[in-house]
């Protein structure tokens, strides 16, 4: 697997110019926030060998380098799933190439359905923590030093002082008029393709789980191996099956995604001039 991270690695480094320290994952119906950035270069997944390649509607599968302001910023500009074929190592290859571009921060987002009945459909959602009910662990396999500690420590992979920097900007904008409501909770992640049963989400309410989803948490694992500092944030697209009278689909899940695009916008531009202003202290 290094080898396959070098190579990679190495050919998108042929086309970039800049150095960016923090690194944005894009969810279902968030990839819009990518045309924020003045581009200094975009790379589609398809141009890099053996990578995997987004097949899902709502995921331009490509990578974005930019500038936020005068912020370097690497965005994937649409995510690969595990229920679309890939291993899960494929499926977290994009978070090993992070690291080796030597990314210290990265911002996962997602859709995700609310299971949390305290909660409204159109909230943001930090995770706090996670389940991986996949099945499947990403750093599974043969072992290789460089990907970093094969038993790795899971107690805070998602960093609290990042939770409380983002809770702060959301309550700033909310007073300033921005419709931004956010909330905390844990996050369970199904393989997918299909969408949870009412059994499974009555289960994932017994466990304490607040959002459900089909990504995040197997970057998360990675991205913890890797030591990187983790922020999630989950948009609540719909309430989980069982917990309204509708059916689930994925055109209202992009739909609800994209439907407060600019205040989303400004949520996450804010919240990346905290962070990187908290690592230049």
């Amino acid at each position: 697997m290094i080898g396959q991270i070098n190579i990679i690695t190495n050919l998108i480094l042929r086309q970039i110019s800049i150095k960016p320290k923090i690194a944005v994952v894009l969810g279902s119906g968030l990839g819009d926030f990518a045309n924020e950035l003045t581009i200094d270069s975009i790379i589609p997944y398809n141009s890099l060998p053996d990578f995997p390649i987004s097949t899902v509607q709502g995921h331009k599968g490509r990578f974005v380098f930019g500038y936020l302001n005068s912020i370097p910023l690497m965005v994937m500009q649409g995510r690969v799933h595990y229920y679309e074929g890939y291993t899960m190592q494929e499926v977290t290859l994009p978070i090993r190439v992070m690291k080796r571009l030597g990314i210290e921060t990265l911002i996962l987002t997602n859709s995700a359905g609310c299971v949390n009945k305290k909660f409204k459909v159109g909230d943001y959602m930090f995770i706090t923590d996670h389940i991986n009910f996949t099945g499947q662990n990403p750093c599974l396999g043969i072992y290789e030093d460089e990907l970093g500690e094969r038993f790795f420590d899971m107690t805070n992979v998602y960093d609290e002082e990042l939770i409380k920097l983002a809770e702060n900007t959301g309550k700033k904008l909310l007073a300033a008029g921005r419709n931004i409501h956010t909330q905390k909770g844990v996050y369970m992640q199904f393989s997918g393709p299909s969408y949870e049963t009412p059994a499974e989400i009555r289960m994932a309410e017994m466990f304490g789980v607040s959002a459900v989803g089909m990504s995040t948490a197997c970057e998360a694992i990675v991205a913890a191996q890797c030591k990187l500092k983790v922020l999630g944030i989950s948009t609540l697209t719909n309430m989980a099956a069982g917990l309204s009278d509708s059916k689930l689909n994925h055109l209202e899940v992009e739909q609800v995604a994209g439907k407060n695009k600019e205040d989303y916008n400004v949520f996450i531009k804010e919240i990346i001039k905290q962070i990187n202003q908290l690592s230049n202290k």
